[in-house]
């Protein structure tokens, strides 16, 4: 038996996948850029509370009220974080989706808890948050295909 038909044999012996959506891998894509963006501009939120404390102003009576400082490290640090699982999506990284959508549930509770100081950014970064999460679980293996 020639190598052609025994490639074919074993070819035909096993259930091969769908090929990708091109809507899918797009939006994987398009998760990936989102995140290193968001994550850039949480960043920069986090270092304008650094740089300048009185940059936020808090509404009075609110249960999470916490010093703008350490709202800075807060956005700081999860807006590093949320842009390099963003490269780690783009080079469809298995461990980059898994840390993305974590990231990305734990970045909405950090801007709903952000939501007294800066109302229309945090809100803008929560849908943000859930278009990503539904790209990396609806459709992350197409990245990587």
């Amino acid at each position: 038996m020639s190598e052609q038909t025994t490639s074919n044999y074993h070819d035909a012996g096993q259930r091969q996948a769908p090929p990708p959506s091109g809507w899918a891998t797009g939006f994987i894509m398009f998760a990936g850029v989102m995140m290193i963006m968001a994550g850039g501009f949480q960043s920069l939120v986090g270092l304008a509370a650094l740089i300048k404390d009185d940059f936020y102003v808090s509404t009075p009576n609110y249960l999470l009220e916490f010093d703008p400082t350490n709202w800075g490290w807060i956005h700081l640090l999860m807006g590093l974080l949320v842009l390099f699982a963003g490269f780690a999506v783009l080079n469809g990284r298995v461990w980059g989706r898994t840390i993305g959508v974590i990231l990305a549930v734990l970045s909405a509770l950090v801007n709903f808890a952000f939501i007294p100081y800066y109302p229309f950014w945090s809100i803008l970064v929560i849908a943000v948050d859930i278009f990503v999460i539904w790209a990396l679980t609806a459709h992350g293996r197409d990245i990587t295909r």
